[in-house]
């Protein structure tokens, strides 16, 4: 029989920190005279639970071998948004279960997506709680993207594995090194985020909730306008600053520290994903300026591009106005992504690049038919078994788009709303297209079940598809 003690033990462990993160809104509850009992009731029940899972499974060799990642690492996620949705179901304001649970996985999965629809009227407590799921979302990913996914090989992030003799048996020693680390430099971007948001005008709450989303690359907002309620182009260019830094490799950031100072402009997919964003910015702008009936406005573009293409969400105007040709390439946007080991979300600019390599020399092989051509990436060859990683990935990633777009079109939404969704959950971006879920929209007036098809394409998106998908072989479940 396997033993899963490792699993429930480090479930226990995070359910404890989720429960006492739950304490922190209850000091917004006392500032702003909202004091009720649901943060401490939802983090008194989620601590229990944690401490019950810490001691029953506390006597064990502390070994997570190749099964037991893939497991953690679901049932991870999948218990945060469920015990992290009870603020929402025991507050005072309404929230049913599902739309308590959608709230919670946006939140965890760093989508941005709400089913809020007045947010100026929602108590600051609740406000301050989805940011911190955001925060706490984005370190996660982070972790999870440099430490248990390249063992776990899925979908080519075997690529960034910190050393080449990594074995499964050796994954929990090493990952608490590197996951302080993680910590610090995730934490310092945040503080230095808020400060500077503070400096330019955000009175100290806006600041410290919007450094937390902003940094996780989340995109939840205190505002229905989002950051287009201050009206700050100071405040929208430090936010794009912020969310470029946090949609860096994170792992540039420990090379940096280690004395690797030139990392940050010789990093191949820190290129090329700026890259991405000035082809955008141009392609869009010339549309814009020969399209007399849209407005120009070259801030407006830069902003949306970073936020769309970074899946954090963020707006400041009406994107889905600007034309079909404008709504096509935000629709590529959300599914290109940032880089590999960040905050961002989609398909990843790695796999895009590598993709890009693999078709070049298929090409060259039809010129060539008896040449020799090896694939390199970063000065690295990439062999078959690596190439067919990243092609099964990008094909899974897109037929669960065309099902979750058709899944959602059973349900009654126009096909606008359902493939933007179906992008917008399984890029992890929050608004999507349309008047119902646009930039300035919400996802309040769908149906349940379009909400829980959704949060299906979030923690779908989030895990890199294989790592939940894996759970459903039989064969994952023998010894």
């Amino acid at each position: 029989m396997p033993n899963y003690k490792t699993v429930f033990f480090t479930l226990g462990i995070l359910q404890i920190i989720l429960g006492i993160f739950m304490l922190i809104p209850i000091i917004a509850q006392f500032i702003y005279e909202e004091l009720d009992s649901s943060f401490f009731g939802a983090s008194i029940i989620t601590i229990i639970f944690g401490i019950l899972f810490f001691l029953s499974n506390i006597n064990h060799e502390r070994k997570l071998n190749l099964q037991q990642a893939f497991l953690l690492t679901a049932l991870s996620w999948l218990s945060i948004a469920i015990f992290g949705s009870l603020p929402f179901v025991l507050s005072n304001i309404n929230f049913s279960f599902t739309n308590a649970f959608f709230e919670s996985m946006s939140g965890i999965t760093t989508t941005g997506s709400t089913i809020i629809s007045n947010l100026e009227n929602m108590p600051k407590s609740i406000l301050l709680w989805r940011a911190i799921l955001q925060w706490l979302g984005g370190i996660g990913v982070i972790v999870m993207a440099i430490t248990l996914m390249p063992i776990m090989n899925v979908g080519g992030m075997q690529l960034f594995k910190i050393s080449s003799n990594d074995s499964s048996e050796k994954i929990l020693p090493k990952s608490k090194e590197i996951a302080l680390r993680l910590i610090y430099i995730y934490s310092f971007l945040t503080a230095l985020c808020a400060i500077t948001y503070n400096f330019f005008g955000m009175n100290i709450f806006d600041s410290l909730t919007h450094s937390m989303t902003t940094i996780a690359t989340g995109g939840f907002s205190n505002y229905n306008d989002s950051i287009g309620y201050f009206e700050s182009i100071s405040i929208e260019t430090a936010s794009m600053i912020f969310i470029i830094l946090g949609s860096l490799p994170f792992i540039a950031y420990i090379k940096f520290l280690n004395g690797n100072r030139s990392i940050f402009i010789s990093d191949i997919q820190i290129k090329t994903f700026l890259k991405i964003i000035l082809l955008s910015v141009i392609v869009l702008s010339f549309y814009l300026i020969l399209n007399d009936n849209i407005k120009f406005d070259l801030m407006s573009i830069l902003f949306n591009v970073i936020s769309i293409l970074t899946g954090t969400g963020y707006v400041n105007a009406q994107f889905d106005n600007w034309g079909s040709f404008s709504i096509a390439i935000f629709l590529i946007l959300m599914f290109i992504g940032g880089c590999a080991g960040s905050t961002t979300c989609g398909i990843k600019i790695f796999r895009i690049q590598i993709l890009n390599l693999f078709v070049t020399n298929q090409l060259k092989k039809i010129i060539y038919p008896k040449g020799i051509f090896i694939m390199k990436y970063d000065q690295n060859p990439v062999d078959d078994k690596f190439i067919a990683s990243i092609i099964s990935f990008i094909f899974m990633y897109l037929i669960i788009f065309f099902t979750l777009t058709a899944l959602l079109s059973l349900t009654g939404l126009d096909f606008i709303t359902s493939i933007s969704g179906a992008a917008t959950s399984i890029s992890n971006v929050g608004p999507g297209l349309g008047s119902i879920i646009g930039p300035n929209g919400n996802f309040s007036s769908l149906p349940d079940i379009s909400k829980w098809i959704l949060t299906v394409g979030m923690i779908l998106g989030r895990l890199e598809l294989f790592a939940i998908l894996v759970l459903f072989l039989p064969s994952f479940w023998r010894n």
